[in-house]
């Protein structure tokens, strides 16, 4: 194999790692049905809501995004313009355990009365405190309005709507500590540590590839 086959092979082998490593977590995501049983001023109300999880990557965490497809509760007086304010949360099980607080905007619009209470998208983060498969179930939702306070709980037992494989950062569990410095190794496999880290991969990759081609052009010119 002729010298410039074999650098342009370090070089492929060198980007393909760090495809491999810099992949997106995965992520699967469902829409789940969700019988709310709801506590109001008027009485007990219930209606089966479509809930579906988002999230999108934001720092070191994720920013989830809550959806409801159908409303799940009504008012006997019309609620004017910003006159309701929502709030939920949201159950985690799995590698990471607790709740993760969302809420949304006041309704942009004046809703009629005894008609269903539409619920706009209810976003907030989450910072992965363990590493691993995370679930994410729609929990108690919370509806202000006019001074009265209806909350809806899931009598079904609901499924995940979400499952993330996320890294917690820092010294989560599953992430080493090595006090941020480079694995110790021998010289002959300094060069392979330094390319299981991967936002250097490519850098790593790169400059080999530049002291083999040095190092050939040397020994040709000798």
């Amino acid at each position: 194999m002729s010298y410039q086959k074999r650098t342009a092979l370090a070089l492929a082998s060198a980007l393909a790692g760090t495809v491999v490593l810099m992949a997106a977590p995965a992520a699967h995501a469902t829409v789940v049905d969700v019988n709310y049983q709801c506590k109001t001023p008027i009485g007990d109300k219930g209606a089966v809501s479509p809930i579906d999880i988002k999230s999108v990557r934001s720092g070191s965490g994720y920013r989830l995004t809550m959806s409801f497809q159908k409303g799940v509760s009504s008012s006997p007086v019309e609620l004017g313009k910003g006159a309701m304010n929502p709030s939920a949360v949201i159950k985690m099980g799995g590698a990471d355990q607790g709740q993760v607080q969302v809420s949304g905007a006041p309704n942009s619009a004046a809703i009629p009365a005894n008609t269903p209470i539409r619920i706009s998208d209810l976003s907030g983060t989450y910072t992965p405190k363990k590493s691993g498969k995370v679930d994410f179930t729609a929990g108690v939702l919370t509806i202000k309005a006019l001074g009265t306070t209806t909350t809806c709980t899931p009598s079904n037992n609901p499924g995940p709507s979400l499952q993330l494989d996320v890294t917690a950062a820092g010294n989560g569990q599953g992430t080493p500590d090595n006090g941020g410095q480079l694995p110790k190794t021998g010289p002959l496999d300094s060069a392979v540590a330094l390319g299981t880290l991967g936002g250097t991969v490519l850098l790593t990759g790169a400059a080999g590839v530049l002291w083999l081609t040095r190092r050939g052009q040397g020994a040709a010119g000798r």
